[in-house]
């Protein structure tokens, strides 16, 4: 279950930019994003990309050697937002 109160934002902000079909509540911490997880592809993570640059105001760019990781699961985007968020 997702646990900080940043997961649950960034739970709530992937649900809605993607209109999932999915409670935020039940996405997991640490359960992969893309793939067998949430099945989320790159059309997706260019998607979610602009709206964490627009909520956030941290821009991932897919240049960054560490985007996979970044991108691995709810736990690790919500990691990477919170070092680098301007907003």
């Amino acid at each position: 279950m997702v646990t900080s109160l940043l997961e649950q934002d960034i739970a709530k902000l992937i649900v809605q930019t993607l209109k999932l079909k999915v409670d935020p509540a039940t996405i997991q911490s640490e359960a992969a994003l893309f793939g067998d997880g949430l099945g989320l592809d790159s059309i997706d993570a260019l998607e979610l990309s602009l709206a964490i640059s627009q909520t956030y105001g941290y821009q991932l760019k897919s240049s960054d050697p560490e985007i996979k990781a970044i991108f691995s699961s709810l736990r690790a985007l919500a990691k990477a937002i919170e070092k680098n968020r301007t907003k």
